[in-house]
């Protein structure tokens, strides 16, 4: 079996390393000529239709009796002057009733000069000197390329019999003067009435170098080798037919434009968005508007870098006139349709927004939602300053390109969302949810400046103003003793079992570092048992680890009769710490255990709590639990505040702290160090300001006078009760403080209504605290628990 031709075989003809013909240049010889076209009338002569032969036979009584016609025709005015026989044999081609809507017109073969076109042709595509116009997409190097493979297609396919696979269509894209835009045509060449005369002898050509030239068809320089275009002459003319496929076009073009990242977000390219749509509507004038959706503000606001022309937003800015943008927003959302306004001046629309749209010069628009799914993410506008510029008949468009806006919009919104973040992470900690908003807002507004080009450009302050503050605080009664006897037991037992290997040891051998060992044991002993000193802990354990515990090993390895008290030295030594860690382990999950309780259920009723109404709620964990409530108007976006939540807030609190001493009291028992917990409240009535202090990342109260509540908040804890220096906070109590008498008759009634209930036990202690440093006047209630059911 013979092998298959391969491409780089199949030329027999070498192709040389001569050089191409210029590929802006046509190579072939081409002439108009009526001849193809006379032969084309001729052949009907005798046709079966009696009409089309009876036609046939007239015309050929005209061709034969003008002379003219025949051969090649160089002169164009000869076609001018004899235009009624150029019209009649051109019925082949132009049928009449489709001569006032076809785009069709005839050019000698491969040229640019039309002899003959239909109205729409000569106004769509011909200059005043009847040359076709040059595509605004198309450089003239690649027409010329275009046009040459064209033709070598029509000579391998009528010469050759080579069945040529399709070019495709062509597009165009030409200026419309008329309106100052452009317009896109699909372009049909139609090479029936063209003739391909070979000159000289016809080139030989194998099956293997028709193929190699087919699959080689964009490479001019092996066409040019193997078929020579001195060989060819082209004669006849070519039929030029165009479809108008703007639509089609401009859609696949904003498909392709909307996937990019930025797209509506750079002036420029937003710019030339607006210019496809005027294009795909055909009006110059029309403006662009688009709109994000904030889900969380639940309003429209202005587009990334606030680059849009969106004239229904800027209604948010006139407090006067939300009210109308909502009415449009909520008929848009009711009706799910878009809105056609023909003529703004008698549109059904609120007439402060009428006037507002008339002002920017909009006479007529449309107006649609962009919707993702079931959410709405964003609003799309469309203007003209023509009346009737837009209308119902432009709803078919506006469909097709809404979703392709819309997954743009909900892009942007994803990637502006991901540098806000980005700047928040940056700038601040973890957010809370409620004051998201707020640091967004900021971020958004940095990002601006830097996008204009101010690279100086700062976050701005972060403060809320008129909040109202809650505080409240579980501490563990004496933890920094319990942790002292703690650490001071395990440094006890750690050291009495290195002496007792010492003591064995000595009993092994007479080494003197061994009697000095057990001096310096003894003597930190003596002096532990009288108590602990800030250093001990650090020092002893250094020394256990540098002189005492290096010998061990030395003796474990020598001497084996103290290898047992060695090794039950190092099993009472926690292997991942080094050092003995009883006593302070226990205190330490005695903490966690009352810690994790305590802020589990916090955290557990905080949820509830914030159904009241959004907060900004903080917690704190050391020996103990503390938590931080500011609540007020300025915090949340779009909700109405009222007192009433803060008394809400007040007594949940209240709640909230008598359940935490039920249940630090049930944890006693189950505790490996049962330790208790006291309780406090600080009541502030008045409202203040909380500013985020980018140093710290945190938030701060803002303000001289506010500070004194920080202060405050501080101390309280170590309050004593005045003139019995008793501490103001008790196991199995709840302590409030107030510096204001007034501050307490609220929760006078909230403490009236738990007794009630018979969660806290009869009885309220009013007190009056000692002097804390730089705070007096204070006042306290103090209750007590009813601890069990």
């Amino acid at each position: 079996m013979a092998a298959e031709p391969t491409l780089t075989a199949a030329p027999t003809v070498p192709v040389s390393p001569r050089p191409a013909a210029p590929a802006s240049v046509f190579p072939f010889k081409s002439t108009l000529s009526l001849e193809p076209l006379i032969a084309y009338w001729h052949a009907r002569e005798s046709a079966s239709n009696a009409g089309i032969a009876l036609l046939a036979k007239a015309i050929g009584q005209q061709v034969a009796e003008a002379g003219w016609c025949r051969g090649l025709l160089t002169d164009y005015s000869v076609l001018e002057c004899n235009c009624d026989l150029v019209e009649t044999l051109m019925l082949a081609v132009f049928p009449p009733a489709s001569f006032a809507t076809d785009i069709s017109g005839v050019v000698a073969p491969f040229q640019r000069r039309s002899f003959y076109s239909t109205h729409l042709f000569e106004e769509v595509m011909l200059n005043k000197d009847r040359t076709v116009k040059q595509p605004l997409n198309i450089d003239m190097a690649a027409m010329e390329r275009q046009m040459g493979l064209m033709a070598y297609h029509l000579i391998l396919h009528r010469l050759y019999g080579a069945e040529m696979p399709s070019l495709g269509t062509i597009v165009f894209t030409v200026p419309d003067y008329k309106i100052g835009l452009y317009r896109h045509y699909g372009v049909d060449f139609n090479s029936d009435f063209v003739t391909v005369k070979v000159v000289g002898e016809l080139p030989v050509l194998t099956p293997e170098q028709i193929e190699f030239l087919i699959h080689n068809r964009h490479r001019p320089e092996y066409w040019h080798e193997l078929l020579p275009p001195e060989h060819f002459e082209l004669e006849g003319f070519n039929l030029l037919q165009l479809v108008d496929v703007t639509d089609q076009e401009i859609l696949s073009e904003l498909k392709y434009d909307l996937l990019e990242r930025d797209v509506l977000q750079t002036p420029a390219r937003f710019e030339q968005i607006q210019e496809k749509l005027r294009v795909l509507f055909a009006q110059p004038a029309l403006q662009l508007g688009i709109a994000a959706y904030d889900e969380k503000k639940r309003a429209f606001v202005d587009f990334g870098r606030k680059i849009n022309h969106s004239f229904l937003t800027k209604q948010v800015q006139h407090q006067s006139a939300d009210g109308s943008f909502r009415q449009i927003y909520e008929r848009l959302l009711r009706e799910r349709e878009p809105l056609v306004l023909k003529d703004v001046a008698t549109a059904d629309i609120p007439e402060d927004l009428r006037q507002q749209i008339i002002t920017l010069g909009i006479k007529s628009a449309i107006l649609a939602l962009l919707p993702y799914g079931n959410d709405t993410v964003g609003l799309l506008e469309l203007g003209t300053p023509d009346v009737n510029g837009l209308d119902e008949f432009d709803m078919d468009k506006v469909a097709q390109f809404v979703p392709l806006f819309a997954v743009a919009v909900k892009r942007n919104a994803e990637d502006l969302q991901s540098r806000v973040q980005a700047v928040i992470q940056e700038k601040f900690t973890a957010i809370h949810p409620t004051m998201e908003w707020r640091f967004a807002d900021a971020a958004r507004n940095l990002l601006t400046q830097l996008d204009a080009g101010n690279r100086t450009a700062e976050m701005e302050a972060i403060v809320f103003d008129d909040v109202y503050p809650l505080h409240g605080s579980c501490d563990i009664r004496g933890s920094s003793t319990v942790r002292n006897e703690a650490i001071q037991g395990d440094l006890i037992e750690h050291l009495t079992l290195a002496n007792k290997v010492l003591k064995k040891a000595s009993e092994c051998q007479q080494l003197p570092i061994l009697d000095e060992l057990k001096f310096y044991v003894t003597k930190n002993l003596k002096r532990l048992r009288e108590g602990l000193l800030t250093g001990d802990e650090a020092n002893i354990y250094d020394s256990l680890k540098r002189e005492v515990e290096p010998l061990f090993e030395y003796l474990a390895t020598h001497t084996p009769e103290l290898r047992p008290v060695i090794t039950s030295y190092w099993s009472n030594i926690d292997p991942k710490l080094g050092i003995l860690y009883k006593r302070r382990q226990d205190f330490e999950i005695s903490v966690t255990t009352l810690n994790d309780a305590v802020s589990d259920y916090l955290d557990e009723e905080e949820e509830k709590a914030q159904q009241m109404f959004p907060h900004y709620f903080q917690r704190y964990k050391t020996d103990g639990v503390e938590f931080n409530i500011y609540v007020g108007s300025t915090l949340v976006q779009d909700k109405p505040f009222d007192l009433v939540f803060l008394k809400n807030l007040r007594l949940w609190q209240l709640l909230t702290m008598v359940e935490i001493t039920r249940r630090t009291h049930a944890l006693k028992s189950a505790l490996p160090v049962p330790l208790d917990t006291t309780q406090l409240i600080l009541i502030h009535g008045q409202p203040l300001s909380i500013r985020f202090r980018q140093d710290e990342r945190q938030f701060d109260v803002d303000g001289a006078y506010n500070i004194r509540y920080e202060i405050i908040k501080k101390r309280i804890d170590k309050a004593t009760v005045l003139g019995t220096g008793e501490r103001l906070t008790q196991p199995g109590t709840l302590a409030l403080v107030y510096a204001q008498t007034r501050e307490a008759v609220e929760y006078f009634e909230y403490i009236d209504y738990l007794q009630d209930r018979g969660l806290l036990e009869p009885g309220v202690e009013e007190l009056e605290l000692e002097e804390l440093q730089g705070v007096k006047g204070l006042l306290a209630l103090r209750v007590r628990v009813r601890l069990a059911d």
